[in-house]
């Protein structure tokens, strides 16, 4: 789509940065910290991602259950759907820990591993006798930026080099620099995107078939989980702010103002990564060595949107089918 192109183009440089952006980041924000320091900002930083998906998860519970989206007469309106073998939450996590350590850290920077599932047919000897299936599990690489892995291994290298002192010194500068130059280019490209950003939008809406059905079916749905991110993202996170850090946290909101709208037109946190350097260290004047540690990890891990939309998918879906969640199951959802 021709109204999209420049969009893609904007998408591509951003996630050209990613890499040389994280490995940079990772490892001048550690180098610069002592051991001590490094495990209590690491502490601090997995309560605070914990903390925030939770209250996401429970907002979008608390919300699809007040404003019950799911309407059983409009599931016939949708189709016929398709039955899907997915991996369970056991395989995700152990998929999540592959990631996390990496055979090839090479390979890292492209593809990521994956729990598949495949219906295999179990071989009989009759020869009018129904088939009959065996799922089958298996490992495959997909396309897709080990992001974790890399984190993994370059958290544990910036470590190391800030213990190494002296002998390291040459190595830091040079990742030092490498990081200013790839902010610099940043900066370059932030001339580009609001252009981008708008194309990047206006495709989005134009690539819809038929607007007026989707609205129709999914109209209260979007309704909910937008609801829910703005009152997290509003409410929740401020008060967070307000509370711990004890400044106004709209101004610094203001700050951050375009990596909001970037990550609304990119709909990627890894995509909007540069950005939020950018605005930051440069808008808001955060310290370099917390940026360079929070973010990158924050940006694989730290998913209170998708907390949140997943939450209200899952009882949205029971609602459409007309199934009655007890208090258990609502529990298991969050």
């Amino acid at each position: 789509m021709i109204i999209a192109f420049p969009g893609d183009i904007l998408m591509r440089m951003l996630k050209m940065l990613i890499l040389p952006l994280v490995i940079s980041s990772l490892i001048t924000g550690l180098a610069g910290l002592d051991a001590k320091s490094s495990g209590r900002l690491g502490t601090r930083a997995m309560v605070y991602y914990m903390t925030t998906t939770i209250i996401a998860a429970v907002l979008g519970v608390v919300l699809v259950l007040v404003i019950h989206p799911g309407n059983p007469k409009l599931k016939f309106n949708l189709g016929p759907g398709k039955k899907n073998d997915d991996v369970s939450s056991l395989d995700a996590f152990f998929d999540l820990i592959r990631n996390l350590f990496p055979e090839n850290l090479v390979q890292a920077c492209f593809q990521q591993i994956q729990t598949t599932v495949t219906k295999v047919q179990i071989p009989t000897n009759k020869t009018r006798a129904p088939p009959k299936f065996t799922i089958k599990k298996g490992l495959q690489y997909k396309s897709g930026m080990n992001v974790l892995g890399l984190i993994g291994f370059f958290v544990a290298f910036g470590i190391i080099m800030g213990k190494m002192g002296e002998k390291a010194k040459l190595m830091l500068e040079f990742f030092n620099v490498l990081n200013e130059i790839v902010m610099r280019i940043v900066g370059m490209i932030m001339w580009y995107s609001p252009f981008g950003i708008a194309c990047l939008i206006c495709g989005k809406i134009i690539s819809i078939d038929d607007l007026e059905v989707v609205a129709k079916q999914l109209g209260m749905y979007m309704v909910t989980v937008i609801v829910g991110l703005i009152i997290h993202g509003a409410i929740f996170l401020p008060m967070i702010y307000l509370v711990i850090v004890r400044k106004n946290p709209y101004v610094f909101f203001m700050g951050m103002f375009q990596a909001w709208v970037t990550a609304i037109g990119t709909a990627s946190s890894a995509g909007t990564l540069p950005v939020t350097f950018r605005c930051l260290e440069e808008n808001l004047g955060i310290d370099k060595r917390v940026t360079r540690f929070v973010l990158p990890v924050g940006a694989t891990i730290n998913m209170d949107g998708t907390a949140l939309y997943e939450a209200v998918a899952a009882i949205f879906i029971a609602q459409m089918n007309n199934i009655k969640l007890d208090y258990s199951q609502i529990v298991t959802v969050r």
